[in-house]
């Protein structure tokens, strides 16, 4: 069983280490879930010399005031022989032999944490004492609760005492050992008054009376120590400790006990409940009782860490990794975040994630649509076609057939088509830049570090407006080649007609009838629809060869040259990671290194049973 009290001492001194000492945070703290015990008690109520009666050794500071302004973490280890000694977790492998020196180190570090303005911490101050003469045990030491400030106290200061008493004591681990004297009325009892408010059924609360051997003669405690006055569901503990007389004349302690066992033993009206009152039993009665609370508690805290690990991992996954301090490290660090972000862009594009189906949409819909609007019968009608036919031919009558008009119009009918084949360029240029928008929203790591977000960012629009510009060059020149080069199978395969030409005998301005126009008119028409036809198809596979598979092959290329030419500095620029970020990484790093070594603690203790 005394493993236990151990195990639990190693994991709260690697708590206050690792700076978790249920301290209000947004980290888990696993000092809430270890069973401890707090002393509570007013100013003067003999606090300080019960636990010094449990030690056996004058090791606390004394004085008018407040005098403890911070947590003492007391945490007893028994010795079979040796020198008694005590260790400080601030000052590692120092070894006190000197009690006195124990007593001045305690004031020394609470003025280093709080200053000597009488200000209060709770941040603990952690000390073991190794002794043949005490039992394994733990004890917190919280300041004395009192009710005005004294000089060079802030007026706060009542508030911030019982505030800090209250946030240990209103755990569920906490065992609370209310200090209250024996010859004042319990009723106005400061640790009886907040361990009720905490504690309403008393069922982790130790009443200790002290003083008693002080009560007005006439009176005594029997009452409260028989639980009448006031009841806990465990037996109330009477001290007797050492006068202010005997503590100036450096009484011995061991003998200080001999006479608080003679008094009880002696004094008629306590000689029945002696077997249970003293010092050395509150010392080992607390002693077994924790050691109960910690073995039952054991299985849940064992959970708590296996928990907490999973999510203090995760997070740290979700953070990501600190960054080399080297300029090799820094730019493996950009690339790799590269990678991460040019994949996800990869993805939307191949339909692994949403956005890629938008392109099609401009190939199957947009672009067919565009050309549909621009309406080649209103263009080819009966007096455009007569113009341009008649404007073809000069001041030269055509001698077969209207070759140059043809031409004309069926130009000017295809030029058109260069509107709908830039809109497309554009629509899927637009669709490629959202989706560098929505990758870099889902590359968490580029979350860390804004600057970084907004170089890839940029380098990728640039990239885009490179791909798009030859895209247009690209997608134009189809359209551009249909229109310097017909096809002339189209027209061999047209139906002869037998009349050649126009009457000779009419104006130059009436060469042709009506009907004859027309049918210029339609079989022009019909060229361009086969020529709209194979655009459809054509100007989708330029756009998506220029554009779209450029984008998955070489969206970052120019940003990685560019990369290579910047010197640390500019690096470490870009990876200006949010300070706040940084601080939450290291605060979870080292809240995991906590719970990993309490895992390792725990399991040792576990094998070894």
């Amino acid at each position: 069983m005394e493993t236990l009290i151990s195990l639990v001492n190693k994991l709260q001194r690697a708590c206050t280490a690792l700076g978790d000492h249920g301290e209000e945070n947004a980290l888990p703290t696993l000092w809430d879930s270890l069973p401890a015990i707090a002393v509570v008690g007013g100013q003067s109520s003999g606090k300080s010399s019960v636990l010094e009666s449990v030690v056996g050794k004058d090791f606390l500071p004394r004085g008018s005031g407040i005098v403890t302004r911070r947590p003492l973490v007391l945490q007893l280890h028994r010795i079979n022989d040796g020198q008694e000694y005590a260790e400080f977790l601030h000052l590692p492998r120092k070894k006190f032999t000197d009690f006195a020196l124990v007593r001045k180190e305690i004031a020394d570090e609470t003025d280093r944490e709080t200053g000597r303005s009488k200000q209060v911490s709770t941040v603990p101050i952690y000390l073991s004492i190794y002794s043949p003469n005490v039992v394994n045990l733990t004890l917190i030491d919280l300041p004395g609760l009192t009710k005005v400030a004294v000089e060079g106290q802030p007026d706060s200061i009542v508030g911030d005492i019982e505030n800090m008493v209250r946030s240990f004591i209103e755990k569920p681990n906490c065992i609370i050992l209310a200090i209250s004297p024996a010859n004042q009325d319990l009723a106005t009892s400061d640790a009886i008054k907040i361990s009720r408010e905490v504690d309403p059924k008393g069922e982790r609360t130790f009443g200790v009376l002290t003083k008693i051997d002080l009560m007005d003669k006439g009176t005594d405690a029997v009452d409260i120590l028989e639980g009448k006055s006031y009841r806990l569901q465990f037996p109330w503990i009477g001290v007797v400790n050492r006068s202010q007389a005997d503590i100036n004349k450096s009484v011995d302690m061991i003998a200080a006990r001999r006479r608080e066992r003679e008094y009880f033993s002696n004094a008629p009206e306590y000689k029945h409940l002696a077997h249970r009152m003293g010092s050395e039993h509150l010392g080992t009665m607390l002693s077994k009782h924790l050691e109960q609370v910690i073995k039952s508690r054991i299985p849940g805290i064992q959970s708590l860490i296996s928990k907490t690990i999973i999510e203090l991992e995760g997070e740290l996954s979700h953070l990501g990794k600190p960054i080399a301090a080297d300029s090799g490290g820094k730019m493996y660090a950009i690339m790799e975040i590269c990678r991460v972000f040019d994949q996800i862009y990869k993805e939307h594009l191949d339909g692994v994630r949403p956005g890629g189906e938008k392109v099609y949409n401009v190939f199957d819909n947009q672009l067919p649509a565009a050309i549909k609007r621009l309406q080649f019968d209103k263009h080819l009608s009966m007096e455009n076609v007569r113009k341009l036919i008649t404007e073809a031919d000069g001041y030269q009558p055509h001698l077969i057939a209207p070759e140059q008009g043809y031409r004309r119009l069926i130009e000017s009918t295809l030029v058109s088509i260069r509107g709908p084949a830039e809109a497309a360029v554009d629509a899927v240029h637009s669709i490629l830049k959202e989706l560098v928008h929505k990758a870099i929203n889902e590359t968490s790591e580029l979350k860390q570090y804004p600057s970084l977000r907004v170089e890839v960012g940029n380098a990728a629009v640039d990239s885009l407006e490179r791909m798009r510009n030859e895209s247009k060059r690209a997608t134009l020149k189809l359209v551009d080649m249909e229109c310097c080069y017909l096809t002339v199978d189209f027209f061999r395969k047209l139906p002869q007609d037998a009349e050649k030409g126009g009457n000779p005998t009419h104006s130059i301005f009436d060469r042709y009838n009506d009907s004859y126009l027309r049918r210029i008119g339609t079989t022009v028409l019909s060229y361009v629809n086969m020529v709209c036809a194979s655009l459809r198809n054509s100007i989708p596979k330029s756009i998506v060869y220029c554009q779209v598979r450029e984008a998955k092959r070489t969206l970052l290329d120019h940003f990685f040259a560019e990369l290579g030419k910047k010197e640390t500095k500019q690096l470490s620029s870009m990876l200006d990671e949010d300070p706040a970020v940084m601080e939450r990484r290291a605060a979870l790093a080292k809240r995991l290194e906590l719970y990993r070594s309490a895992q390792a603690e725990i399991d040792a203790v576990a094998w070894a049973k």
